[in-house]
């Protein structure tokens, strides 16, 4: 049976590259795709921006400048080479930012990322100046602004509703993953639901 595009839920999905529960969270969100008629528009934000006027650890604060390098390229990306190639940049960044353990391999996650991808080798000169942070920041604002600024990555849209997360590992598969969307879904569109919340207790599992 085929499935028209008018059948499918819009999804809209906010991620940094380099943030490992964004990262999980959008394997979820693979996984129920298919199975949930799902057409996912991903979009990039940015902890760097989110956290700019914010009192935060000399650690984190650290960490900003490399995050903007991977925000930046996927920024550039979608600008020079359409919305269509955000996700597949953003699957090989991830790939070897977060289960293969290289985040801090910049230059070559991004080199090897755009050869990937089939992007020119050239884009990653983008990565190091502020050429497209406007359409960043648009993003970034676009995202944050259906949820508010005290949460952070991921954003998700489902038509009107948004939410920030959820925040899960590992990331569920099959059955366990559509009954996780299925509740998530439900309790977001309810207008009165704002916060479920329980500490971690596990860091990012990587399958």
């Amino acid at each position: 049976m085929t499935t028209s595009a008018a059948d499918n839920t819009r999804v809209d999905f906010w991620f940094d590259p380099s943030c490992p529960w964004a990262w999980m969270t959008s394997r979820w969100v693979d996984e129920v795709t298919e199975a949930r008629n799902l057409d996912v528009h991903w979009h990039i934000m940015s902890l760097a921006v989110l956290n700019e006027d914010q009192d935060v650890s000399d650690d984190y604060r650290a960490f900003f400048p490399r995050a903007l390098r991977y925000t930046r390229l996927v920024a550039a990306a979608a600008a020079e080479h359409g919305h269509a190639v955000v996700k597949p940049l953003y699957d090989a960044l991830g790939t070897r930012i977060h289960p293969g353990g290289r985040a801090e391999d910049v230059d070559a996650v991004i080199a090897e990322a755009l050869a990937e991808t089939g992007l020119p080798a050239a884009l990653a000169e983008a990565s190091t100046t502020d050429a497209y942070d406007g359409p960043m920041r648009e993003s970034h604002f676009d995202g944050i602004g259906r949820v508010g600024q005290d949460v952070g990555t991921p954003v998700i849209a489902i038509d009107d509703v948004a939410f920030f997360g959820p925040v899960i590992s590992p990331a569920p598969k099959g059955e366990q993953a559509l009954a996780l969307w299925d509740g998530v879904v439900a309790a977001a569109a309810y207008p009165g639901f704002f916060e479920l919340k329980r500490s971690r207790t596990a860091d990012p599992i990587f399958d």
